[in-house]
């Protein structure tokens, strides 16, 4: 396609052009972001600071999530947790998209009994729940390992990157068949070379819409993880960590715990939202190039 054609289909792509919801999934996302940088500078209290007022009080102008057991503010500790929710779902995806795409890419393109074998494998463990296979790996790595934040990125990233892969496979199987890939091959580039230099770019709108997918997914992975004493350890404030600490408390200060989920919800709302916009815009805003 011309430089002509990638052209007029970016100009034709304006700011009144954005889907509702993309713009309010955008909207939403830099809140989250701005919450997570400069929130910690901003709140009252630190996230471990104790005795901030009376234990157990409900939500107030002072501490709008209420306190917990320990007189912390919940408030105060959400912001704190915002961005180190944010940090481990963006680097766990990350890991993710590049192990999920460098395996599907290879396999599309080289196709025969290596392609039959890795999606077996694939397919294999795409079939186990994404939760129950992440408390798997877990339990694998040791006492040791557990609640550290490698180890909840590492598991983000092998949990997810199947799924990545299996779409990364099917977009590059149609790509593989064309001439300039063939043309690629004849100049005896290597698999790998192919596959990110010549495949990799013309599947990139698909591979984006699912990093947004598996972004989106993330901090509900590291959450639930949270809650169930598998992810990081107390004191840290993460947002599932904080709602299972008051969990016991939600009908004496519902705040403890409505709160911390409500930032959990917006920001995957807000993922999702601007995922749907992504899929919406790709198809025109990323040409076929050769």
């Amino acid at each position: 396609m011309s430089s002509d054609v990638a052209t007029g289909a970016r100009q034709t792509i304006g700011l009144g052009d954005l889907p509702l919801g993309f713009r309010i999934g955008a909207s939403l996302l830099i809140v989250q972001l701005v919450l997570a940088i400069a929130g910690p500078q901003l709140v009252a209290y630190g996230p471990t600071q104790m005795a901030t007022g009376i234990p157990l009080s409900g939500a107030s102008w002072q501490h709008p999530f209420g306190l917990d057991q320990l007189g912390r503010d919940v408030f105060s500790r959400a912001i704190h947790g915002g961005g180190l929710v944010i940090t481990l779902s963006l680097a766990g995806t990350v890991l993710a998209f590049v192990l999920g795409c460098l395996i599907g890419l290879v396999s599309g393109y080289r196709g025969g009994l290596f392609d039959a074998v890795t999606m077996r494998i694939v397919e294999a463990l795409i079939s186990i729940p994404v939760l129950f296979l992440a408390l798997l790996l877990v339990a694998l790595a040791g006492i040791q390992a557990t609640g550290t934040a490698y180890l909840i990125v590492a598991v983000i990233g092998f949990v997810y990157a199947p799924r990545i892969a299996r779409i990364a496979r099917a977009a590059s199987m149609e790509i593989a068949q064309l001439d300039f890939v063939a043309a690629a091959k004849l100049r005896g580039d290597s698999a790998t070379r192919i596959a990110l230099r010549e495949i990799l770019p013309n599947v990139s709108g698909t591979l984006l819409v699912e990093f947004s997918l598996r972004a989106a997914y993330a901090p509900v992975l590291v959450a639930s993880l949270g809650f169930l004493g598998f992810g990081l350890k107390p004191p840290t404030p993460e947002w599932g960590l904080i709602i299972a600490e008051n969990r016991n408390l939600i009908f004496l200060t519902p705040a403890t715990v409505l709160g911390p989920g409500f930032l959990l919800a917006s920001l995957v709302v807000a993922v999702n939202l601007l995922t749907d916009g992504i899929a919406r815009l790709i198809g025109r805003a990323i040409p076929l190039r050769g």
